[in-house]
């Protein structure tokens, strides 16, 4: 014999669950006159064969011919108001959803003019809310028939609406501004995101309530990224191989003698670094000459950049005679084949 529900309600916290389904599976029968009861940040709505019918808020309602027009138009008058009709009755959680977490599963290529190979590789996470706008929209669009729908359930789908949106986004952004401008701008970004997915979350019948950025930097191995994505040669991702090298030479504490201890370690790394760096300064990048981007002439910060290493070590080469350069007035001066001399000494 088929189950009568004379009180229909789902006293759950839906602390994880968009959607409850009673019954689960096919349908139950409602008699005119059971009670539905809806609890705060819930909405009820009562599908018939597949198709949206009546809706209710919050409240205990008792269901007559007078709020169920829809199902009444559907079954046809209730005998009597005795006969139960046939229907299913979808719970949902009308709160936000928040601190859900998204990131970068693969690092993001964007401009980076100005700077470096004019390319970067970013990585970035954060949290975002999302909200049930339209309860009868969100059941019909994903939820179908089955009897319960979670955040897990559609987590890998707003995702992927998020990170296309970010995508997006970053590149536009790139065109006008380098990455450490880029870094300035999160709370920027995360509101440009949070409106241009509206649309996409409004189709399901959802709202996206918050977008934050917590991290936003460039890959920790965007040259070896790179060159595996195709967009280094072989010549210059060497050069950068080869500066990284000497980065972590010269951080290595047992040498004693920071740089020049650092330098000196290792197998020939500063020989390869000059190598690359003369090889990588006749060829040209994005049809720009590559030498075009090192002055002949420089300041400590510009040195530092060019060795890949820290400006405080660049000064303490030069105090330990180890770096020729030339003070003029309170201004520190180093050429380009000083610092090539140095790397070959």
């Amino acid at each position: 014999m088929a189950r009568i529900f004379d009180i229909v309600e789902y006293p759950n916290e839906m602390q994880n669950e968009f959607v409850r389904r009673i019954p689960e599976v096919g349908s139950g029968d409602f008699r005119i006159g059971s009670q539905l009861i809806v609890r705060e940040a819930q909405s009820a709505v009562f599908f018939r064969d597949g198709k949206a019918l009546d809706t209710f808020g919050p409240g205990r309602h008792t269901l007559t011919t007078a709020n169920i027009p829809l199902v009444v138009d559907v079954i046809g008058k209730a005998f009597g108001g005795e006969t139960p009709f046939k229907a299913e009755v979808y719970f949902i959680s009308m709160r936000e959803f928040a601190n859900q977490k998204w990131g970068t599963p693969q690092p993001i290529l964007v401009r980076n003019p100005g700077m470096g190979l004019g390319l970067a590789l970013l990585q970035s996470f954060g949290t975002y809310g999302v909200q049930v706008a339209d309860a009868q929209q969100f059941v019909t669009q994903l939820v179908g028939a089955q009897g319960a729908y979670g955040m897990r359930d559609i987590q890998d789908r707003l995702r992927a609406i998020l990170l296309s949106s970010l995508q997006d986004l970053l590149g536009e952004t790139t065109e006008a501004s380098n990455v450490p401008e880029l870094i300035g701008l999160i709370e920027e970004i995360g509101a440009g995101v949070r409106a241009k997915c509206q649309d996409d979350f409004r189709a399901l019948g959802l709202t996206l309530k918050a977008f934050y950025i917590e991290s936003l930097k460039p890959s920790d191995k965007s040259a070896e990224e790179l060159r595996d994505m195709g967009m280094l040669d072989i010549q210059t991702y060497t050069q950068l191989q080869a500066a990284d090298a000497m980065r972590d030479a010269a951080q290595n504490p047992s040498g004693g003698a920071g740089l020049t201890a650092g330098i000196g370690a290792g197998m020939g790394i500063g020989s390869a670094i000059s190598e690359a760096v003369r090889e990588g300064s006749k060829g040209t990048r994005g049809g720009v000459a590559a030498s075009a981007a090192v002055p002949d002439v420089m300041t400590p910060s510009e040195a530092a950049q060019y060795l890949k290493v820290s400006e405080e070590d660049v000064i303490s080469a030069i105090d330990a005679g180890d770096i020729k350069a030339k003070k003029i007035g309170k201004a520190v001066r180093i050429s380009r084949t000083a610092l090539d001399e140095f790397l070959n000494s």
